[in-house]
């Protein structure tokens, strides 16, 4: 195995790992400056109260999400297995 072929491989699952948190990252970013601007408007400054809705909004995109989620997950990891024989040989 040759480095770039290594540096490629951990490039690819980089990309991976990126494109399946996308979703749930960019709903829990978007709830929480919600709450926050909701929170600078209301002059409540209460720090926990942003855990709540993040952690229910994260769930409801793992709901949404979580079968294509899996299929990317499911996809990368049989492309890996499955050529395993030409990476060591």
């Amino acid at each position: 195995m040759s480095a770039e072929f290594v540096i490629g491989l951990a490039g690819e699952a980089l990309f991976t790992v990126l494109k399946v948190t996308a979703p749930l990252l960019g709903l829990a970013l978007i709830v929480g400056l919600t709450v926050s601007i909701l929170q600078a408007t209301t002059h409540i400054q209460e720090q926990t109260l942003v855990f709540i809705p993040k952690i229910f909004a994260v769930f409801v995109a793992l709901l949404l999400f979580g079968p294509w989620i899996l299929s990317v997950m499911v996809d990368f990891t049989a492309r890996l297995l499955g050529n395993l024989a030409d990476y060591i040989g």
